[in-house]
């Protein structure tokens, strides 16, 4: 039976070398992060932790590290502080491995404890990490803690997964209550109008859709919650504020997706307190595990497969670069090659990259569409991926180009200013063959 304690308490049964493991986003205890730092006898403290969504000031103590497999803006914050944190590269399918090879005595969720069903929901992030919970819960020498914030809504998910854990397995139940965090959309501008509009072009009826996180990827959404048509259905490793805006102009029906027909799919969800309350024992919506919402084989055997991502730069072959600048990671892979690939994979899927022309760093306006990455960049997705880059510029449909088709394509939607220098560039693609004896 668990016992229930506050978030101090909590605190106090951990031993003073521990390694804990957490979820994503919301699925990481907030009470739970800030008591941590009530103590500061900490010989080495390992969190395991992706996406923070709320403080973890122990993270600026000696003898505290956080390896995550996905930087926001916590982590970039915690970093330029000086704290300790390590960027381990993995797709999200690979963080349940990553955190094994970890071992985590601790293992800690932020859920809502359902004491009629003997339940722990696991309400707005299941992703990777139930299979690490149950086996915590499970091991008399670890340690299972769930933070229970009643202010979480209940959600659902589908056979044959659960979002739900067994309450007689959980150690020690923390008592929560922080108001859940909220997304706010970030303000459009113009170009993000531009891009979105021209993206949300390609999407057919019926279609299933996949946004990423990101103002253009939501104001797509947004578009296409405005016009005529609908009939989507939604497979998304995300749920966001504009997938919410589709289910409530009643765009989405979920009736001909060809996998997981019925519901909108998806692994985790950050966005308003309206969409929260909306997810409330809604049936809408499945939350399932990221193995199954962002596998690249059953993505594509969804109806004309859509996906919607954001992009930091792109070079004149279609490689992406997609979560850091100049080399300094800002973000992770997530399911962006995830998503790109699956839809790759079939002739009627749609697969949109959507970036800015240009962007201004260090007081110089440079070009996202180069004709070489840097040495030392970081390839988030592949070429052989790549299916459709849009900026305010137009659209440049890859697929099926040669490199020098690409690279003559891509030249096109840059920003004036850096047009003939791309051109040139795609020119050493029209080099005759070299001979060979």
């Amino acid at each position: 039976m668990a016992t229930y304690v506050t978030a101090q308490e909590a605190v106090l049964m951990l031993r003073a070398h521990e390694v804990i493991g957490m979820g994503l986003g919301l699925g990481n205890p907030p009470r739970f992060l800030q008591a941590l730092n009530s103590r500061t006898d900490w010989e080495q403290l390992t969190l395991g932790a992706t996406l923070l969504v709320s403080s973890a000031d122990v993270l600026l103590q000696q003898h505290v590290a956080m390896r995550s497999g996905f930087f926001g803006p916590i982590e970039r914050l915690y970093a330029g502080l000086g704290a300790d944190i390590s960027f381990v590269p993995a797709g999200f399918r690979q963080f349940a491995v990553t955190l094994r090879r970890m071992a985590p005595r601790v293992m800690v969720v932020h859920g809502r404890v359902d004491q009629t069903a003997g339940q722990v929901n696991l309400s707005l992030h299941l992703g990777g990490t139930r299979d690490e919970l149950l086996l915590a819960g499970k091991d008399p020498e670890r340690l299972l803690i769930v933070e229970d914030n009643p202010l979480l809504p209940l959600t659902h998910s589908m056979e044959p997964f659960t979002n739900t854990i067994p309450l007689d397995l959980v150690d020690v139940v923390v008592e929560g209550g922080e108001t859940p965090f909220v997304l706010v959309d970030e303000p459009s501008t113009d170009e993000d109008q531009a891009i979105a509009d021209l993206a949300a072009s390609y999407v057919v009826d019926g279609a299933t859709l996949q946004c990423g996180i990101g103002p253009i990827p939501n104001l797509v959404a947004l578009a296409l919650s405005a016009r005529e048509g609908g009939g989507y259905g939604i497979h998304s490793e995300m749920f966001t504020n504009g997938l919410f805006a589709l289910h409530q102009a009643g765009k989405v029906t979920n009736a001909n997706k060809g996998e997981f027909v019925g519901a909108s799919v998806t692994t985790f969800a950050l966005g308003s307190a309206e969409m929260y309350a909306w997810l409330h024992e809604n049936p809408e919506v499945a939350f399932l595990p990221v193995d199954a919402v962002n596998d690249p084989s059953v993505i594509r055997d969804n109806v004309n497969f859509t996906s919607i991502n954001g992009a930091i730069s792109v070079d004149a072959v279609g490689q992406i670069v997609a979560e850091a600048i100049d080399g300094r990671q800002i973000s992770g892979v997530g399911g962006h090659e995830d998503f790109i690939q699956g839809a790759s994979m079939s002739l009627d899927d749609v697969s949109m990259v959507v970036l800015h022309s240009t962007a201004t760093i260090g007081g110089e306006l440079r070009s996202r569409i180069v004709p070489a990455h840097p040495a030392g960049a970081i390839i988030s997705t592949p070429r052989h991926h790549t299916g459709i880059i849009i900026t305010e510029y137009g659209a440049a449909d890859l697929r099926g180009l040669t490199l020098a088709e690409r690279a003559r394509a891509l030249a096109e939607i840059a920003h004036p200013n850096f047009r003939t220098g791309l051109r040139s560039a795609a020119a050493q693609f029209g080099l005759p063959r070299m001979a060979f004896p």
